[in-house]
């Protein structure tokens, strides 16, 4: 079961921009390796039509086996685990040792479950560390909103919650709009359940890919609502992305001189205290931690 973990001491994975490639694609996988991506999701599922299923599998084989991806973390997303064809999907993918999978339309812990069970055999088999693979879940249906506290405490391998905002409304018969408004709730009940389980929370795609603009804009509303990134279904997205949810270097400095000047107080025995016209307690000095460790994590 997952608990909060201190974004201070063990700062997880910078997870700003996860960029979905088609799993059969070996040329847009190794294009994907030239991008300043914090995860590629080589896709199995909604990507790749079901006929290319098997091609996929071999292809990204051959891909996590030959490209070089350098830091970048290398998952993959397989397809429902209320299907038949995720545990084709594991068997074939398993040996080729990848950072983690993404499980699509998690609705409930039994969607986590299997798959947990599968890596710690997995891994125990081929003398790998334990609970080395990570697992990113998505919550893209009304049924897996609603279930969002089950699923962030199903496994300790989870690291991340990501919201399918795009099947959300399908699923629920909502309107998109640019505002987003329709999956407020959604958004905020996910940002809730990975912060009280210590895990990360990855907003949604965003569909134009020519309004780079109105991307920038839905970053910084996510980042607003606790989101730590967000996934991507275009190159061009990523540097948008990777811009929005790393700290910017005022944010840093003062992140830096709070801690300074939190320091300096509390060897004076002193608790709360005003720093530029603002009350500084605890909180505040959690919130300037947690900037620094991110900041650090991204290389700010």
């Amino acid at each position: 079961m997952n608990h909060p973990q201190s974004p201070i001491s063990n700062p997880p994975r910078p997870r700003r921009s996860l960029l979905f490639m088609p799993g059969d694609d070996l040329r847009k996988i190794t294009k994907a390796t030239q991008l300043a991506v914090d995860s590629v999701i080589l896709d199995i599922e909604d990507g790749v039509a079901l006929n290319h299923k098997e091609a996929a599998r071999q292809v990204i084989v051959q891909a996590l086996g030959d490209v070089d991806f350098g830091r970048r973390e290398r998952l993959i997303r397989i397809n429902p685990t209320s299907s038949a064809l995720a545990q084709a999907d594991l068997q074939a993918t398993i040996d080729s040792r990848p950072d983690g999978y993404v499980l699509p339309k998690v609705e409930s812990p039994q969607d986590v479950l299997p798959v947990a069970r599968f890596l710690d055999e997995a891994e125990r088999v081929r003398g790998w560390p334990s609970g080395g693979i990570r697992l990113v879940a998505m919550a893209e249906t009304a049924l897996g909103i609603l279930n969002l506290q089950g699923i962030a405490s199903a496994s300790d391998r989870l690291d991340a919650l990501a919201l399918g905002g795009e099947d959300l409304a399908g699923d629920t018969g909502a309107i998109r709009t640019r505002a987003g408004t329709e999956i407020l709730y959604a958004r905020s009940a996910l940002v809730m359940a990975a912060t009280a389980y210590g895990l990360q929370a990855i907003d949604t795609v965003f569909v134009d890919l020519t309004d780079l603009a109105g991307l920038a804009e839905e970053c910084a509303f996510a980042r607003q609502l606790g989101f730590v990134g967000k996934m991507a279904i275009h190159p061009r997205q990523v540097e948008v992305m990777n811009r929005a949810f790393s700290p910017t270097d005022a944010e840093v400095a003062a992140a830096r001189r709070m801690v300074d000047v939190f320091t300096a107080r509390q060897s004076e025995n002193v608790g709360a205290f005003e720093l530029d016209g603002k009350m500084v307690d605890m909180p505040m000095m959690r919130a300037a931690l947690s900037v620094l460790a991110r900041a650090g994590s991204v290389g700010v």
